[in-house]
C-alpha cells in the first residue's frame, strides 16, 4: 500500500534565505579599543626609549660686551626616559680641541667665532664641534645667558644650595642665595679653578630644578617660565617640552647622574701662543661617553 504522500511546497512560494548579519559592535567595545590604542601612544610618547641629547651652554655675557660671549659653562646633557636616566657631563671651557672652521682652540671659542662672524649661528658651531671631538649626537641646544639667571633665580624666590665643602666663598652647610648671589657663586674665579666652577654649575642649576619642583613654589612658576623665556635661547620643540619636563620631574625619585670631565682625564699645557689650555685624554674620557651616552 502506498504512503501518503506531504504535499510540494511550490519553488514559485519559497521565501529566500536571507544571510544572517553579523552582530553590530558595541560602542562601549568600540570606545574601549580606542582608549587602549591612546594609551599606548601616550606611554611610547613619554617613556620611548630613545635618547635625547641636549647641549647646555652658559655664556658670559656682561653689560659692557652684551650679549656676545664665550660659553663659560658647557653642559653635555642627556635623557632617556624609559631607564628613567638624566645625566650631565660638564666640560671644562679650557679644553684644547678642533673647532670646525676655525682650527685647534679652546671648546668655549666655538660658539663666539661662529656668533661675531653671523649672529644666531653659535649654538649650531658649538654643538658641531661637540659632535666632532666627543662622538655624541647632540640634537638641541638651550642657550643661558647668565645675566638673567639672575631676574630667574629671583622669580622663584632665591635658591638654596648645600655644600659639603666650602666653594665659591661660602663654608659648608646650607645658602640662600638670591639672584645676584646666585650668579656671583657660579662666576667666582679668585679661589678656585675651572672644575670647580664646574661643580658649582651644577649644584645652581639643580637647586633651581628643586626649587622649581617644590609644590611651594608653583605660585612663583609663571613669573619663572617668563623669566626663563627672556633668558634662554634654544631649538627644542613644542612637542618635546611635556616629555622632558616629565623626566625631569622622575629625577625626584630617581635622581640626576652629575659628572664632570676631572683633572684626571686632561693634560695641562701652554700653547705656542702663551695660553694656558688643557689636552683632552680620550682614553680616559671615552669610557665616561661610553657609559652616559651609549656612544
Amino acid at each position: 500500500m502506498l504512503e501518503p504522500t506531504q504535499p510540494t511546497r511550490s519553488l514559485g512560494n519559497m521565501q529566500p534565505v536571507r544571510p544572517m548579519k553579523p552582530a553590530k559592535r558595541k560602542p562601549a567595545r568600540r570606545l574601549f579599543s580606542w582608549l587602549l590604542v591612546l594609551a599606548g601612544f601616550i606611554l611610547a610618547y613619554f617613556f620611548a626609549p630613545f635618547r635625547t641629547n641636549i647641549l647646555l651652554l652658559g655664556t658670559d655675557d656682561s653689560p659692557e660686551r652684551g650679549i656676545l660671549g664665550r660659553t663659560d659653562t658647557i653642559i653635555l646633557t642627556t635623557i632617556v626616559p624609559l631607564k628613567p636616566y638624566v645625566g650631565m657631563l660638564s666640560i671644562p671651557r679650557d679644553l684644547w680641541v678642533s673647532v670646525p672652521g676655525v682650527g685647534e682652540q679652546r671648546i668655549n671659542t666655538a660658539y663666539f667665532y661662529a656668533e661675531s662672524a653671523q649672529p644666531g649661528s653659535g649654538p649650531r658651531a658649538a654643538m658641531q664641534t661637540i659632535r666632532k671631538n666627543f662622538g655624541v649626537p647632540v640634537q638641541y641646544y638651550a642657550v643661558i645667558h647668565m645675566l638673567g639667571l639672575v631676574s630667574a633665580v629671583d622669580a622663584l624666590g632665591g635658591v638654596d644650595i648645600e655644600l659639603d665643602e666650602a666653594a665659591g666663598g661660602y663654608p659648608p652647610g646650607t645658602h640662600h642665595l638670591d639672584g645676584t648671589q646666585a650668579l656671583a657663586f657660579v662666576r667666582e674665579r679668585y679661589s678656585s679653578d675651572d672644575f670647580a666652577r664646574m661643580q658649582r654649575g651644577q649644584i645652581l642649576l639643580l637647586a633651581m630644578l628643586r626649587k622649581s619642583l617644590a609644590p611651594a613654589s608653583w605660585p612663583n612658576l609663571p613669573q619663572f617660565l617668563l623669566a626663563l623665556s627672556q633668558t634662554i635661547d634654544t631649538n627644542i620643540p613644542l612637542w618635546q617640552w611635556p616629555r622632558l619636563l616629565f623626566a625631569l620631574l622622575r629625577t625626584v625619585i630617581f635622581g640626576m647622574d652629575s659628572r664632570t670631565i676631572t683633572r684626571g682625564m686632561v693634560t695641562p699645557f701652554q700653547t705656542s701662543g702663551g695660553a694656558q689650555v688643557l689636552a683632552p685624554n680620550w682614553d680616559a674620557i671615552n669610557p665616561l661617553l661610553k657609559e652616559m651616552f651609549g656612544r
